[in-house]
């Protein structure tokens, strides 16, 4: 039972997000590339075991305002399943764990860890409660997890898959306030989290129109970029613009009307139409990438 909740603790199911490291090997056209795409799941697992390191961390500080939450209070640690201490040895373990990882890969990898690994300190103990870097600390979060990607196969990341990402992670960062905000636990909101108090449901969908917007028009504009074209040897990838399209509505959709969105993860892994839409993009992205770079 304890090994359980101490798998619990380290939240695999969030390890979705370090999905974003494979998205350098797919878009330069290596998928296949099997020396290359181990290399990606290296820096895949390595992503996984620091990220949990955090969660570890983040419920030791946020103990007592995970009790005053209605869902939060059954954490391990907060529900007292798991003691301090035995979570402080997991957070080491982890961290020794990421670090064996990394010395399989090069060392600008190796860099991009640690600068994730302090970027979510510094969210931990200072900027988590400082209104708009919150969200701008988890975005720069998953650029980490892209750039990542890139470095530890040895390719060049493109400048429109980092804008790109820049706008999807403030999306789903803003989002998710945006449900803590409207959500049915909204007993004690600022002992839940501070930031709360600075923001308000008519500010934060303001900011979602922007970064919806921006997410869409930065992938259109990827993929009819020359880079692009030039890249994959074809113009075809505009196509899968209605794909992410769709999934940026339905994401409003179940945001709006089904007050979900304080657990991204769980949307994703959950929501029937987002995994459909989400593996006809990846399918369609693979086939016009490949089909052009093999000319099949």
């Amino acid at each position: 039972m304890k090994v359980l909740k101490l798998f619990e603790l380290i939240r695999p199911k969030q390890w979705i997000k370090n999905l974003f490291v494979f998205a350098p090997i797919l878009f330069a056209g290596q998928l296949l590339n099997f020396p290359l795409l181990f290399q990606n799941i290296l820096a895949f697992i390595a992503f996984c075991g620091v990220s949990s390191s955090v969660y570890v961390l983040n419920d030791i500080m946020d103990v007592e305002s995970d009790r005053a939450h209605k869902k939060k209070r059954y954490r391990p640690i907060a529900a007292g399943d798991v003691s301090i201490k035995r979570a402080k040895i997991l957070f080491v373990f982890l961290l020794l764990f990421t670090s064996a990882i990394c010395i399989n890969l090069n060392y600008l990898f190796t860099l991009t860890i640690i600068f994730y690994f302090i970027n979510n300190l510094v969210y931990t103990f200072k900027i988590k409660n400082v209104v708009l870097l919150d969200v701008f600390s988890i975005s720069t979060g998953f650029i980490l997890r892209v750039i990542g990607g890139a470095v530890a196969i040895n390719v060049e990341v493109s400048s429109w898959m980092i804008i790109t990402t820049i706008f999807i992670s403030l999306f789903l960062g803003i989002s998710k306030r945006r449900a803590e905000l409207s959500g049915p636990n909204q007993e004690n909101l600022e002992k839940q989290r501070k930031v709360l108090s600075d923001y308000d449901v008519v500010f934060v969908d303001q900011l979602n129109t922007v970064a919806a917007t921006g997410t869409i028009i930065s992938y259109a504009l990827y993929t009819v970029s020359e880079k692009a074209i030039t890249s994959f040897h074809s113009d075809k990838l505009i196509y899968t613009t209605p794909f992410v399209l769709y999934g940026i509505f339905r994401y409003l959709y179940l945001l709006h009307k089904k007050n979900l969105g304080e657990s991204p993860t769980q949307i994703v892994t959950k929501d029937i139409p987002i995994i459909i839409n989400s593996l006809l993009w990846l399918i369609a992205c693979a086939l016009i990438i490949y089909k052009a770079k093999f000319g099949m």
